[in-house]
């Protein structure tokens, strides 16, 4: 179990009301989990996705501490710009990304 954040800009009240349910929104539009499983931040994830799919207006972003992707750190996109994360020169950077949102 690792730590999540969620960062959602702009998107209806629903969003907000089911993420402070299952994390602690820390700031406004804030949320975070100290211990949240795979399993449960893909549930987390499949649900704002499937409302997101419904009513497209703003963007989430999730992060996630994954030792298989770079810098550690995984990064789910909805909305935009979706972003992907980059090794470079021995530096992190992100970059708008080309394929499409994954978890």
């Amino acid at each position: 179990m690792a730590l999540v954040m969620i960062v959602a800009r702009d998107v209806v009240d629903r969003f907000h009301g089911f993420l402070a349910s299952v994390m602690l929104e820390v700031a406004p539009n804030v949320f975070v989990s100290p211990r949240m499983s795979k399993g449960v931040r893909e549930r987390t994830w499949d649900v704002v996705s499937d409302w997101h799919i419904q009513e497209p207006r703003g963007s989430l972003v999730m992060v996630w501490r994954d030792l298989n992707e770079v810098g550690g750190i995984g990064l789910a996109h909805l909305g935009t710009p979706s972003r992907e994360l980059v090794e470079m020169d021995g530096m992190w950077l992100t970059r708008r990304s080309k394929s499409a949102n994954a978890l």
